[in-house]
């Protein structure tokens, strides 16, 4: 029979398409002795067939499922809903490629009236039990059951309300049994059925909802986003419960073996006491830096960093790492590749190199050439007075501007359509996904360095200011407060994803300056390289942006693209409508020192390189007016008896573009045809290419001017343009 179930001292870290990413790190991190609750991992092949075949699952899985549950009771030594001795378990997704927080996770599975007993029991913490319970029935009721999560948080902020505490920490016992008995009947008003109470039930259906947040919207729009493919599936690891909220000898955190923004060898992580893992990524609670955890627990900070230092040096990479205390005792739950930012991907790459982890073939690797666009964003100019209205943690490095918007639609919406807008949200969770994906940032009242719209961010390159709590975000009247100012939807604010700030309207930013360990990263690359690389250039500003970054040539320059600006455009108009072939001279004797102008700047720039400048190629009709317009105009200045004079022009230009439209401009009048019917064009475009090539060279400076005749399909096309220059 086929192998569907690992228990995780059986798999390791290579089998990630079949164990998923978080599975095969569990093995892995099993194997080499670090300490990790135990439990067993269902493979992605599972999860493949349960699709396929119309959500049935494989022969035999029952069977391997119930043969490493009554494993892990012997190794726990706690019995599956047993009333004295009761295991509890996590039940988890794990994608063979990272997909944070996109897909289900249900926490405490196993707790029930009975065997909440025996917790009590086993730990002499009432509260503690109770607390697990009620966070169990939330997230079970949610991702299992289908009821919204809105449901239980609106009872959970009643309650507090009618105690008269602020955080859920503060809840006493007595309160948090109300809260349970309020979720009982939650859920019985909603699916009609009483909270499920048998153990293996809950097992069997948390599976279920695992497999089904593979194709969830939220699971789909990220894979969309990442080039991920549908067919991976995704493997679910059920291990046993540890508890990090069994009072202030225990915690839950998250953290990086480097700082993911800047790349910076850092501790850098976040934790909090009495809470469990959702709390700290959920952002519900805005967590402790990593570093204050040595003053807290300085036994378990010392035992961490020693682990996750094994971590990186094993996997040769920084690690994202999630750990739970439980009663003072630390645990490893999962480890991963960290998500990191553009300039942390090259800082990390680089020092790595020269750490002697990895060699320069695997650094280059390591950056991914979008990351390197990254590092090309405009960032807030530190000359500008601009006056800070709030200041959170700096998520994701980054200057973004735009309309506030308060839900993930609008923003996708609005996005969509080419406008500019910040996501303001509370928290953001998964479901948010489409509309972070069209924000040019993202802004959070709560939430740490490691909560679902920092790691999202990040992942995307996008600018994100998290755990802002001096704001005030009103979601029902759809504005923000910070002390007496209101911003309300549609107006415009500025955040610095690399200093957490906050700014009122659109501040001015500055380009980017290039790093050291950009340009280290690129003559590693030149090193090992085999292909050539230039780039396209327009302008002389362009040109030396080029040069900047290392082209070794411009492989393209437009010179349609010097025609359109506002300057020259008037010109090009009156060339394209004269009547005759001495006022379409005129018309081009102006634009010849405009065009001569063009190429000695980029020539220079390029220091003797080669550029390649393509002649005239789009049709005329894209530099005069829009058709359908221009017949509107002639037909209103018809219809209001205009002057004359004014008609007639107007009626000259329409004769004209209607002479240009063609049904299929891209296979018209264009390129090499231009030429050929109208070779004054092209003789005043070559001239200005060599007039500055001349100027240049008798300066000293070295050109390599090369002239490119564009859509050329016949010699007969070719042979009177090379002629007539």
């Amino acid at each position: 029979m086929k192998k569907y179930v690992y228990f995780f001292n059986e798999g390791k870290g290579d089998m990630k398409s079949v164990l998923g990413g978080k599975g095969a790190g569990l093995a892995e991190m099993t194997r080499i002795g670090i300490p990790v609750p135990q439990g067993f991992t269902i493979t992605t092949e599972v999860c493949v067939e349960y699709y396929k075949n119309d959500k049935r699952y494989p022969q035999g899985l029952e069977e391997q499922i119930e043969e490493n549950l009554k494993k892990l009771e012997q190794v726990s030594k706690k019995g599956f809903g047993d009333s004295q001795n009761p295991l509890l378990v996590s039940v988890r997704s794990g994608a063979p490629i990272s997909m944070p927080g996109m897909m289900d996770t249900v926490l405490n599975l196993g707790l029930n009236d009975v065997t909440i007993q025996g917790i009590i029991e086993k730990t002499k913490n009432e509260r503690f039990a109770y607390d697990s319970y009620r966070r169990f029935m939330q997230m079970f009721g949610n991702v299992v059951l289908g009821i919204e999560h809105d449901k239980f948080e609106h009872l959970l902020e009643e309650l507090k309300r009618e105690l008269k505490v602020k955080l859920d920490t503060e809840i006493d016992c007595e309160g948090l049994k109300i809260l349970v008995e309020r979720y009982k009947k939650l859920v019985k008003q909603e699916i009609g059925k009483d909270f499920p109470q048998e153990p293996k039930a809950q097992l069997k259906t948390a599976i279920d909802a695992v497999f089904n947040s593979w194709n969830t919207k939220r699971a789909v729009t990220y894979r969309r986003i990442n080039k991920i493919p549908d067919d991976l599936g995704t493997a679910v690891n059920v291990q046993e419960m540890v508890f990090g909220n069994m009072g202030e000898d225990s915690g839950t955190g998250v953290g990086f073996t480097r700082n993911p923004s800047t790349g910076e060898k850092e501790d850098y992580g976040e934790y909090l006491l009495n809470a469990q893992g959702e709390d700290v990524v959920a952002g519900i609670r805005t967590p402790l830096p990593l570093s204050n955890l040595k003053n807290d627990l300085p036994g378990v900070y010392k035992e961490l960093i020693r682990i996750v230092t094994i971590l990186e040096k094993h996997y040769r990479d920084v690690q994202d790492y999630e750990f739970t205390i439980e009663k003072g005792k630390l645990y490893l739950l999962q480890t991963r590749t960290g998500k990191r930012t553009a300039q942390a991907a090259l800082k990390i790459a680089v020092d790595m190199v020269e750490e002697g982890i990895i060699n320069k073939e695997e650094a280059i690797l390591r950056v991914e050439p979008n990351q390197l666009n990254q590092l090309l964003h405009r960032r807030i100019d530190p000359q500008a007075k601009v006056e800070v209205i709030a200041k959170g943690l700096p998520a994701s490095p980054g200057a973004a501007y735009g309309k506030v918007v308060f839900t993930a639609d609008e923003a996708e919406e609005l996005g969509k359509k080419g406008e500019s807008v910040i996501l303001v949200r509370t928290e953001t969770t998964p479901d948010d996904i489409h509309g972070m994906v069209e924000a040019q940032g993202v802004l959070t009242s709560r939430g740490g360095m490691t909560s679902h719209a920092a790691v999202v961010a990040r992942g995307m390159g996008k600018a994100c200011v998290a755990g802002c709590s001096v704001l005030n975000i009103n979601i029902k009247k759809e504005n923000i407060s910070v002390n007496d100012l209101v911003i309300k939807k549609d107006e415009f604010i500025t955040i610095d994803g690399g200093t957490g700030e906050v700014f009122l309207g659109k501040v001015p930013t500055i380009e980017p300056k290039m790093s050291k360990e950009f340009e280290t990263l690129l003559s590693w690359a030149n090193e090992i390289k085999r292909l050539g690389v230039y780039a396209n250039a327009d302008t002389p500003e362009d040109a030396k942006k080029a040069r900047e970054l290392g082209a070794e040539g411009i492989g393209l320059t437009r010179t349609e693209h010097m025609f359109m600006e506002q300057d020259r455009l008037p010109i090009v108009q009156k060339m394209i409508m004269a009547d005759n072939k001495e006022s379409r001279a005129k018309a081009l004797e102006k634009l010849l020192p405009v065009q001569k102008g063009d190429f000695l700047g980029i020539l220079e720039a390029m220091e003797g390189l080669p550029v390649i400048i393509r002649l005239l190629d789009p049709p005329l009709h894209e530099f005069l007016p829009n058709l359908e317009d221009t017949l509107i105009e002639v037909n209103t200045l018809k219809l209001k008896n205009a002057d004359p004079d004014e008609l007639a022009k107007k009626e000259k230009l329409l004769e004209i573009i209607q002479s240009l439209h063609e049904m299929n401009p891209m296979l018209g009048l264009r390129g090499c045809r231009l030429g050929l019917l109208y070779p004054e064009i092209y003789e005043m475009q070559i001239e200005a290419i060599i007039e500055a090539a001349i100027e240049l060279t008798k300066k000293g400076i070295k050109v390599k001017p090369e002239i490119m005749i564009p859509l050329v399909s016949h010699i007969n096309e070719f042979r009177p343009i090379c002629e007539s220059a």
